[in-house]
């Protein structure tokens, strides 16, 4: 696989106060850089609508990120507001990443039709929601991760191989 350059946001209130580790945002890491791509931002942040959309926007316009992903807040719970904050950040929705990764969640887990990640683009960056625990973010990333490079040569207009 080619070289992309890859920004991690972990949104979580316990983690961005130091109350529990991160764990999947680290785990999240080591796999992209397993597959040689680089790794040019890693931020944590609460679960707060407006700090998550200014790390997704930051890490694709400053840090000119291919692919931003983001752990935790995906679910049910009041606080979980992280495909919203998506949705604010980006310009367009590409359901099928996000379809696929709850298609095959269900495969492991009945609990992933709860998921409510989103994946979207902002210019020319992919932003994918994966779940907040290392085991759902390291599952989600590998049900997606080989189609990432093919992803992100389509937004730079370099059309379908032949």
């Amino acid at each position: 696989m080619g070289s992309l350059r890859i920004g991690i946001v972990t949104c979580s209130d316990t983690r961005s106060t130091g109350e529990a580790e991160d764990t999947a945002g680290p785990a999240l890491q080591e796999a992209a850089e397993a597959l040689g791509w680089q790794v040019v931002a890693y931020r944590i942040v609460p679960d707060d609508t407006d700090a998550i959309c200014a790390a997704i926007i930051a890490m694709a316009d400053d840090d000119r990120a291919d692919v931003v992903l983001t752990t935790g807040g995906t679910g049910f719970s009041g606080r979980d507001v992280t495909p919203e904050a998506t949705m604010l950040a980006c310009d367009r929705e590409a359901p099928g990443i996000a379809e696929a990764i709850r298609s095959q969640s269900m495969a492991v887990t009945r609990r992933a039709m709860l998921s409510r990640g989103v994946a979207a683009l902002r210019g020319s960056t992919l932003v994918v929601n994966f779940p907040g625990s290392r085991k759902g973010a390291l599952e989600s990333f590998g049900f997606i991760s080989d189609q990432l490079e093919h992803g992100v040569d389509m937004m730079a207009g370099e059309g379908h191989p032949k």
